[in-house]
């Protein structure tokens, strides 16, 4: 038979596996543990803890609030750009 893990140690694992933003087999290395053992370990706490889903919502919107700032540099920059297009342009015509 495996190793038996406190319920706590467990319970962290999932929270940090469904809030840290890191992969989940990055997690499951750091902590000495299999990637299969800790996608056990989180299917059986969604099954049975209504906190895990608010873990999972809360990892969504920071993976999704990463994405926008990502998206809204882009915009600046490119906004930057077309200014100074539009500043050389017009003083091409002058």
């Amino acid at each position: 038979m495996g190793r038996v893990y406190k319920a706590e140690f467990r319970h962290e694992a999932v929270r940090l596996a469904l809030s840290s933003g890191l992969s989940r087999e990055r997690i499951a290395q750091d902590l000495g543990i299999g990637s299969s053992t800790l996608k056990k370990w989180i299917r059986d706490a969604q099954q049975h803890d209504t906190v895990v889903a608010d873990a999972t919502d809360h990892a969504a919107l920071l993976l999704e609030n990463e994405r926008l700032r990502r998206e809204n540099l882009l915009l600046r920059e490119e906004r930057e750009l077309l200014k100074k297009a539009t500043q050389f342009f017009a003083s091409q015509r002058s």
